[in-house]
């Protein structure tokens, strides 16, 4: 299903990796917060960023860990719970996908409080696709392509997000470089490709 970057729902209860992938880049966060989405976590998630312990940390992820730290002490990224019949929907996925609980927590959750769930992991968003509507799964790079479609980003500020999201090691400079074309594309045609 191809991504649709003219639309992007701005509340989103985020994993793991689309964490540090939204913080991986302080203009793509910033224009993404002055456009006005939020981003929550469950429990789980801040235990597997924040606590869950680790055989090598890097100076990177250290980085990363201390942005969501700031932005917790600023109100955002605030974490939620979930209750027993929310982890029972958990066993019933976790039994049909092998993904982590994190991804797992988080779609449950998604699903619960009918916000988007984002991800950057390519089964997660199979699986959310299955327990939630289509446009309910987004990604970064879905997230990047929206804000050059509805003007917030600019051409020259492409550059420096892929550089730095490159600069922690996260992978999706190649889906920022597809996701700006599709967004062209989209503002050229008038919010569609023919």
């Amino acid at each position: 299903m191809a991504i649709d970057p003219s639309q992007f729902h701005p509340h989103n209860v985020t994993d793991t990796c689309a964490v540090w992938n939204v913080l991986s880049s302080r203009i793509l966060y910033s224009r993404a917060r002055d456009a006005g989405c939020d981003f929550c976590i469950t429990r789980f998630v801040l235990y597997e960023c924040l606590h869950k312990p680790r055989q090598i940390s890097n100076q990177a992820e250290l980085r990363l860990q201390k942005r969501l730290e700031q932005e917790r002490n600023l109100g955002r990224f605030k974490d939620y719970s979930l209750d027993i019949v929310d982890l029972q929907d958990v066993h019933i996925m976790e039994k049909r996908q092998r993904l982590s609980k994190g991804e797992l927590v988080s779609i449950a959750f998604a699903k619960k409080t009918r916000q988007a769930f984002m991800t950057d992991d390519q089964k997660a968003r199979k699986l959310g696709h299955s327990e939630l509507t289509p446009n309910m799964v987004q990604t970064t790079p879905h997230l990047f392509g929206w804000l050059f479609f509805i003007g917030r980003l600019s051409d020259g500020e492409k550059h420096a997000i892929i550089e730095e999201h490159h600069s922690f090691g996260r992978p999706l400079a190649k889906y920022f470089e597809q996701m700006y074309g599709r967004a062209l594309q989209y503002r050229l045609t008038g919010g569609s490709i023919r």
